[in-house]
């Protein structure tokens, strides 16, 4: 499994970021190895974190291609003030069943 976060601060969003954004996400939710997403905010309110779960790099790939994707990085400062990604393999997820995590699902779960 792979996990990507995109840590940001956010900037002023525009008709132009909600559309590419729901494009970005439909796109994401009809790949077969999307898992789903976890959203939080730093206690400062300041940083956003949405974490994305893969089943396998070949879908995480197939993401990274997509138009309406490149066109959000290209234009990344017109929405974010910073932003940094980090991607990990999951090697390992465990705890008691009282709080299931996404790296543990076998079926895709949205927040």
């Amino acid at each position: 499994m792979w996990l990507v976060q995109f840590m940001f601060t956010p900037g002023e969003y525009d008709d132009e970021f909600h559309r590419l954004n729901d494009a970005i996400d439909a796109f994401a939710e009809s790949l077969e190895g999307f898992v789903g997403t976890e959203r939080w905010l730093s206690p400062d309110g300041k940083t956003q974190n949405s974490s994305y779960y893969w089943r396998d790099s070949q879908s995480l790939a197939g993401f990274s291609r997509f138009p309406e994707h490149l066109v959000a990085k290209k234009n990344y400062q017109r929405w974010y003030h910073s932003y940094q990604v980090v991607i990990s393999e999951v090697s390992a997820s465990y705890g008691d069943s009282s709080t299931p995590h996404l790296s543990q699902q076998t079926t895709p779960r949205h927040d």
